[in-house]
């Protein structure tokens, strides 16, 4: 008996050595793997060529409830040429989506006007509501441009409801609550542009 047990504690002694190991050797890797992941989604948004610093390391945290639909702290990448101000990327979240909070990643250039913006995660109807996916339509698109100038506030609507962005059909709901909640990020931006490129070091400024 007394040598079975011995026996169970030594296979448990080395698996748990064998996982702590493993982690060990794979953390860095992992943690490179997820820090390239988030480079390829901004630099989606913002090529490269257009900026010479490093965005993950030139970071801003922000809290917004009220116009980033988040009460979670945000991080805003930066991106510079030679030290002038090129884009900022940023999450924002549309929270009453058909089936849910849907999280956005928006990226202003320094102008206000939208390099792009990409869905990150959402719940809405297969085949409807999921267009706002740049793998299902070129809806997103249709940003690219834009600013609170253009169209004139009054006209960041879909167009269902007199502004000029298109609604699906069977899915008027999801485009028109993403359509909000960008707006609400640009106007966020614009009251705020200065201090977001501000030279600071991360974590060291809060606002909303």
């Amino acid at each position: 008996m007394l040598g079975s047990s011995l026996v169970l504690t030594l296979f448990a002694i080395i698996g748990t050595t064998l996982v702590a190991v493993t982690y060990d050797t794979t953390r860095e890797q992992i943690i490179e793997n997820e820090r390239m992941a988030l480079l390829r989604s901004l630099q989606a948004l913002v090529p490269a060529t257009r900026y010479d610093n490093d965005p993950l390391a030139d970071t801003l945290s922000i809290a917004a409830p009220e116009q980033l639909g988040t009460a979670e702290t945000v991080t805003v990448y930066r991106a510079r040429n030679a030290d002038t101000p090129v884009a900022v990327i940023f999450t924002a979240v549309a929270p009453n989506g058909y089936a849910g909070p849907i999280r956005i990643l928006i990226a202003v250039n320094f102008d206000g006007a939208l390099a792009g913006i990409r869905i990150i995660s959402h719940k809405e109807t297969p085949g409807l509501g999921d267009q706002i996916e740049v793998e299902r339509s070129d809806w997103v698109h249709s940003f690219i441009g834009r600013s609170l100038g253009n169209p004139p506030m009054m006209q960041w609507k879909v167009k269902k409801d007199g502004g000029v962005f298109d609604q699906f059909t069977g899915a008027t709901i999801t485009p028109r609550i993403v359509v909000d909640a960008v707006r609400k990020a640009l106007i966020y931006f614009n009251a705020h542009r200065d201090e977001l490129f501000a030279p600071v070091k991360p974590q060291e400024a809060k606002h909303g």
